[in-house]
């Protein structure tokens, strides 16, 4: 499988999440440029106009979009420190802060978790979905980390502060090196994993709602062991090529118990926001092993007005 196609996902529903690919091969973009981005995006809920920490010059997003913002609904995600160079063992670790600057220190578990990180390369390789423990004097989130190829990265910050407010933050790491883009594969909606076979039906519909079911086998059979994964059976996660927003939906059915079992079908619903190109990656776990499917759907706008999702095979 291509290295995209390693990418995990999000949380006990279905994150939606929108990138592309903007690194140039032989250089790392600067921060220069990069902060110069992050502030012309959009904010990460479409009722906020926070962008940085200001009130002004922030750019109303796209209805359903989040995630490429580092300042909203009232919290700043802090510089994100981490290894500066491939290969190196170390810590990353950020802090989230109110407006006033005051870490916050107190989070609901939301999916089995009190935060979600999620990094990724923005050509969408070196995908990760992690979860840092917090230090609670000092409000700051850290893992031990290693970065595997140069590039830079985003890494978002999701998670529900104790008054019940939700965000999705995000920031930009720089790795060091000779950047070298893996321009995602075109993998169809059928892949094999680990000796699973994936097979995704459904078609995306830019700005309508969408079901897509997964059908998981081995050997030709059907796999009825799915086990719970942060509170549900299946996660996906998309990246659309334009941008580096991100959208929740939800995966369907109720929260499984943790002995509860499933399959061979786990069915979402994911709205594509536009017509274009999405890099679809499924996560599920059996005995106690979390593994990746990736796909690629094209989502285009029907004569009729509607849309359709085209899978891209081979």
């Amino acid at each position: 499988m291509n290295t995209a196609g390693r990418l995990g996902l999000y949380g006990a529903g279905l994150v939606v999440i929108f990138g592309a690919a903007f690194a140039t091969a032989g250089a790392v973009v600067p921060e220069t440029a990069v902060a110069s981005w992050t502030e012309r995006g959009a904010t990460a809920h479409p009722d906020e106009h926070e962008q940085d920490g200001r009130a002004d010059g922030a750019v109303e997003e796209e209805d359903g979009v989040n995630g490429t913002a580092l300042a909203a609904s009232g919290f700043v995600l802090g510089a994100i420190t981490a290894p500066s160079t491939v290969d190196t063992e170390g810590t990353l670790s950020f802090v989230v802060s109110e407006e006033s600057g005051a870490p916050v220190t107190a989070f609901e578990t939301a999916h089995d978790k009190e935060l979600h990180l999620i990094v990724v390369r923005t050509d969408g390789s070196g995908y990760r979905h992690v979860h840092p423990e917090l230090d609670e004097a000092t409000g700051t989130w850290s893992l031990p980390w290693r970065w595997d190829a140069a590039g830079t990265y985003r890494a978002y910050a999701d998670f529900t502060a104790a008054d019940g407010t939700s965000a999705t933050l995000s920031r930009t790491v720089e790795v060091a090196g000779t950047v070298r883009p893996e321009e995602p594969t075109d993998v169809g909606d059928e892949v094999r994993v680990a000796g699973f076979d994936v097979t995704l039906r459904g078609e995306l519909r830019a700005g309508a709602p969408t079901e897509l079911t997964a059908e998981i086998t081995r050997d030709g059979a059907p796999v009825t062991t799915l086990e719970p994964y942060l509170g549900a059976f299946g996660h996906l996660v998309a990246l659309r090529q334009g941008d580096l927003a991100y959208l929740h939906v939800h995966a369907h059915g109720d929260e499984p118990q943790p002995d509860e079992l499933a399959g061979p079908d786990v069915t979402f619903t994911a709205v594509a926001p536009t017509a274009g190109r999405y890099l679809l990656y499924l996560d599920f776990q059996v005995d106690g092993e979390v593994h990746t499917a990736a796909f690629v759907l094209d989502a285009a706008v029907g004569d009729d007005g509607g849309s359709t999702a085209e899978h891209d095979g081979h």
